[in-house]
């Protein structure tokens, strides 16, 4: 991943890399409509192969809302990732608020023995530069 800011994750021999982006573009903050992009690395450091079924995420806004989202997979797809390899996928989140954070868990199968496991997903912050930063 390139320069931008890293949230990172670790549970057991499995890592959650995610960076954020702004999508200027896409939002419209007189709407109250603030969106981003994110990117996920799952590393698997184990020696056998994971799979990730399902993904709970606890989304909070600038306001203190919480929002719950639970799925199937992500983006469409219940990866398998082998011993030593990673899966990469982008999806995103808008936001009423200039200002929020989200994190979570991947719920995880080692196909080999049946054995289901939750790894943690990161907090990470979404800001956009309509968020006045109070310093205290």
């Amino acid at each position: 991943m390139d320069n931008t800011p890293c949230f990172e994750a670790t549970t057991g021999k499995m890592r959650v890399v995610v960076q954020t982006f702004w999508l200027d573009d896409q939002s419209e903050p007189d709407e109250h409509r603030y969106v981003w992009a994110y990117r996920v690395r799952i590393e698997n450091h184990g020696d056998t192969a994971v799979q990730l079924l399902r993904r709970s995420w606890r989304i909070v806004d600038g306001q203190g809302r919480i929002e719950r989202v639970e799925g199937e997979g992500v983006v469409g797809e219940q990866p398998l990732i082998d011993a030593a390899a990673s899966f990469e996928y982008m999806s995103g989140a808008a936001l009423e608020t200039p200002t929020g954070f989200m994190g979570g868990q991947y719920h995880m199968l080692r196909p080999a023995s049946r054995e289901h496991f939750d790894i943690s997903i990161p907090v990470f912050s979404l800001d956009s530069p309509h968020h006045s930063t109070i310093l205290h």
